[in-house]
């Protein structure tokens, strides 16, 4: 029996047919480093990397380094991540701090098929390609996507809703 069949759905949730992690992949995806963080297991780690005032490191691969320039000029990063131990197979959630399932996609959880993360952090400091940040919400070792700069005048909505959540 898998871990995944293990775990206990919660009412009104709903499973895929298959998990995603044993279909053929889409595209291929390279790993560009990985997160330190102070939690080792998902108990201990925080829903909302903003309500963390836990440093960070984010570990650059040296094949990737030379990405890094102009990187410490910027205030602020956008990480994508990959939520490696995350269920897959939950299409519909019953999130324990809601009233109502909600389809996967109207969520952040890290449940779903391609268990892609974000986080808007702080950029603390650069050495080499090391970058400190503050705002994560990841398990030590969490494989690193992506960076990107984070831009208050494009990247920022203030009128944006989500109805569901009020």
């Amino acid at each position: 029996m898998s871990e995944t069949d293990k775990m206990a759905s919660r009412p009104g949730e709903v499973r895929l047919a298959r998990d995603p992690a044993v279909l053929p992949a889409d595209a291929g995806l390279v790993f560009i480093g990985h997160i330190e963080t102070p939690w080792s297991d998902l108990s201990a780690c925080p829903r909302n990397g903003r309500k963390s005032d836990a440093i960070c490191r984010v570990h650059v691969s040296d094949a990737y380094a030379e990405g890094l320039k102009s990187v410490a000029t910027c205030s602020h990063l956008i990480l994508l991540y990959w939520m490696s131990v995350a269920r897959r197979d939950l299409i519909v959630q019953a999130p324990s701090f809601a009233g109502t399932t909600h389809g996967c996609f109207a969520l952040r959880s890290p449940v779903r098929p391609n268990p892609v993360s974000l986080s808007v952090v702080d950029l603390l400091g650069v050495d080499g390609n090391v970058l400190s940040v503050r705002g994560l919400d990841c398990l030590n070792g969490t494989p690193l996507v992506d960076i990107k700069p984070y831009f208050a005048r494009t990247d920022s909505f203030p009128e944006a809703e989500v109805g569901w959540a009020g």
